[in-house]
C-alpha cells in the first residue's frame, strides 16, 4: 500500500477454513477497529503544521498548561477500555489476548453510541497493585478509563484505588453500567405497576460485581435498605456471617436490617422484586413465595437465572440480559452516554448522583409508552445516549466535580475563604 511515497505490504496467511467458513470469524478477521487520522497529510504544509515544527507550539502550550491537553489532543474524547481477562463474560479467567476481542467490541460501542474513541488495553498481569500501576502510568494519554471484566472482589479495590489517585473518570462498566440499566428498567416497572419505589421489598441474588453496585445504587435511588436482602452462593448476606469478604460485609451493613438468614427461597418470601446477576438457577419453588404481580430480571447470560416462561407465572414484569426476549438489560444503554457526559464536563470522577440521572435519562426515553414488555429502550434507539450524556453532565456540574460547565467555559473551583 503506497503512502507518502512509502510502500507497506501485509503479510499473509492462511485461516483454518473451518474458522474462515463461520461468519462470526469473518467478522472478526483483523479485529473490528482501526485507527483514523483527522486531519489531512496531502502536502508539506500538513505536515508542518501536524508535526514538526508545528507540533512543539502545541507541546510548550500543554507543558505550561496541562489542561490544554485535553482541548489539543485525542484525550477529551479517548477513553482506555482495560481488562485483566479475569472475568469475560460468562467465559471465565480467559486472559488477555482472549479477551480482546471483548474489549474491542466495547471500543466500537463506545464509539457507534457515544461519538467515543476508546482503545482497548488488555493487560498481562492479575497483580492488583502492578495493574494499579500501568493504568496510573499510562493515564495521561486518556481522558477517562473503562475498567472491563475484572473478577470481584478485586475490581473493587482497583476501581477505588484507581478513581481516588486518578483526576479522570474511572468506571468499572460490570458493576454500575448493569446497575444503571436495571435502575432505570426498575424506575419504568414499578411506574407501569403503580407501585412506589421506596416501598419495594427487593432481592439481589448475586454479590459480585454487579449485585455490590446495584445494591448501592438503588439505595441511593430511594430503595431503603432495610427493604433489601442480597444473596450469594451461600445463602442470605447478614452481619452475622463470618465468612464475608470486605465488599459482602458493606452488603451486610447497607442492607437486610432484620438479619433475615436462610437460603434464596427464604430471602424471596414477600419480595416485591427480584434482580438475578448471580449465573445460577432459582427454582420456581422459591419464586411461589414472592409477593403478588412481582418484578423479575434474570440477568445471567447466557442462561438467565429464571427463564421468561416460568418468571411470567409469578411476575408482571420480566426482564432479561439477552435479546431474543423482551426487555433486554444491556449496558450499551448506559455507558457511551455516561462516558460521553463525563467527557463534555471534563469530571473528576463518576459520582452516584451522575449514575443515577444517567438511569433516570434511560427510564425517560421510553416513559410515555410504556408496555409490560417494553420497560427500557432498544440498544438501538438513537435517543439513549444523547439523553444520557446531557443528564450526566448536568449532574456532574450538581455535584461539583465538573471542570467544564454547561456553558462552555471551565469550571471555577472555589477558594478557601
Amino acid at each position: 500500500m503506497p503512502f507518502l511515497g512509502v510502500t507497506v505490504s501485509y503479510f499473509s496467511f492462511e485461516l483454518d477454513p473451518a474458522l474462515a467458513a463461520d461468519p462470526v470469524f469473518d467478522l472478526h478477521q483483523h479485529g473490528k477497529m482501526e485507527i483514523a487520522a483527522t486531519v489531512p497529510l496531502a502536502s508539506r504544509d500538513d505536515l508542518s503544521l501536524a508535526y514538526t515544527p508545528g507540533v512543539a507550539r502545541v507541546c510548550e502550550a500543554i507543558a505550561a498548561d496541562p489542561a490544554l491537553a485535553a482541548d489539543y489532543t485525542w484525550t477529551g474524547n479517548t477513553v482506555a477500555v482495560v481488562t485483566d481477562g479475569s472475568a469475560v463474560l460468562g467465559l471465565g479467567n480467559i486472559g488477555p489476548r482472549a479477551a480482546m476481542p471483548v474489549m474491542e467490541g466495547k471500543a466500537v460501542l463506545f464509539k457507534q453510541f457515544g461519538g467515543v474513541d476508546a482503545v482497548p488495553v488488555c493487560l498481562d498481569t492479575q497483580n492488583v497493585d502492578e495493574l494499579i500501576a500501568i493504568v496510573k502510568a499510562m493515564a495521561p494519554s486518556f481522558g477517562g478509563i473503562n475498567l472491563e471484566d475484572i473478577s470481584a472482589p478485586r475490581c473493587f479495590e482497583i476501581e477505588r484505588r484507581l478513581d481516588a489517585e486518578l483526576d479522570i473518570p474511572v468506571f468499572h462498566d460490570d458493576q454500575h453500567g448493569t446497575a444503571v440499566v436495571v435502575l432505570a428498567a426498575l424506575r419504568n416497572a414499578t411506574k407501569l405497576l403503580e407501585r412506589r419505589f421506596g416501598d419495594l421489598r427487593v432481592v439481589i441474588s448475586g454479590a459480585g460485581a454487579a449485585g455490590v453496585a446495584i445494591a448501592k445504587v438503588l439505595v441511593a435511588a430511594g430503595v431503603p435498605g432495610a427493604n433489601m436482602i442480597v444473596c450469594d452462593s451461600r445463602g442470605i448476606v447478614h452481619a452475622e456471617r463470618t465468612d464475608l469478604n470486605p465488599a459482602k460485609a458493606q452488603l451486610a451493613a447497607l442492607t437486610n436490617f432484620s438479619g433475615r438468614s436462610g437460603g434464596i427461597a427464604e430471602a424471596l418470601i414477600g419480595a416485591d422484586v427480584l434482580i438475578g446477576v448471580s449465573g445460577g438457577t432459582i427454582e420456581e419453588d422459591a419464586l411461589a413465595g414472592m409477593a403478588p404481580g412481582a418484578i423479575i430480571f434474570g440477568l445471567a447470560n447466557p442462561t438467565p437465572e429464571v427463564m421468561p416462561q416460568i418468571a411470567h407465572r409469578y411476575a408482571a414484569v420480566v426482564a432479561t440480559g439477552r435479546s431474543d426476549f423482551p426487555n433486554q438489560i444491556n449496558n450499551v444503554l448506559a455507558f457511551p452516554g455516561i462516558f460521553r457526559g463525563a467527557l463534555d464536563a471534563r469530571a473528576t470522577t463518576v459520582t452516584e448522583g451522575m449514575k443515577v440521572a444517567a438511569a433516570e435519562a434511560i427510564a425517560e426515553v421510553v416513559a410515555d409508552d410504556l408496555r409490560a414488555d417494553a420497560i427500557v429502550p432498544s440498544p438501538l434507539d438513537p435517543r439513549v445516549a444523547p439523553a444520557v450524556a446531557a443528564a450526566v453532565a448536568a449532574a456532574a456540574e450538581r455535584d461539583g466535580v465538573a471542570r467544564r460547565l454547561s456553558t462552555g467555559t471551565p469550571a471555577v473551583a472555589a477558594q478557601p475563604v
